[in-house]
């Protein structure tokens, strides 16, 4: 499945979606509104504890996206409006940014748990 995920600064829970969910051989990328400079610290973290690389991985911004390149196009949450893309689902994270590690690890979990249930 192709997904796209979309958030706000594209800094924690897209890019850590992204990473899980290519972990789980989908293909994926992410993308923010208003992206950050840089991807979370806790977020590098949490993926590397789960074996999943972020070399090349950076904040996008949305608008260098379409989504007719994707089977889905996920929203994390915080109200993201992509006035000229779809969204097919908001899947409404909390967002982890400057929290302790063990809510970006919560997130990851939450966020694996969603892709699984869109594979079966």
């Amino acid at each position: 499945m192709r997904l796209l995920f979309v958030c706000v600064g594209n800094s924690c829970r897209s890019q850590m979606a992204e990473g899980i969910a290519r972990s789980l051989g989908h293909t994926a990328d992410s993308a923010g509104t208003h992206p950050a400079e840089n991807i979370a610290a806790n977020a590098v973290v949490v993926l590397n504890a789960r074996g999943i690389s972020s070399e090349g991985m950076k904040p996008k911004n949305v608008d260098d996206f379409s989504a007719e390149d994707y089977d889905m196009v996920i929203s994390m949450g915080c109200g993201v409006n992509c006035p000229l893309m779809r969204i097919d689902e908001d899947w409404g994270l909390e967002d982890p940014v400057g929290q302790h590690l063990r809510v970006y690890e919560a997130t990851a979990d939450e966020i694996e748990r969603r892709l699984r249930m869109l594979d079966a």
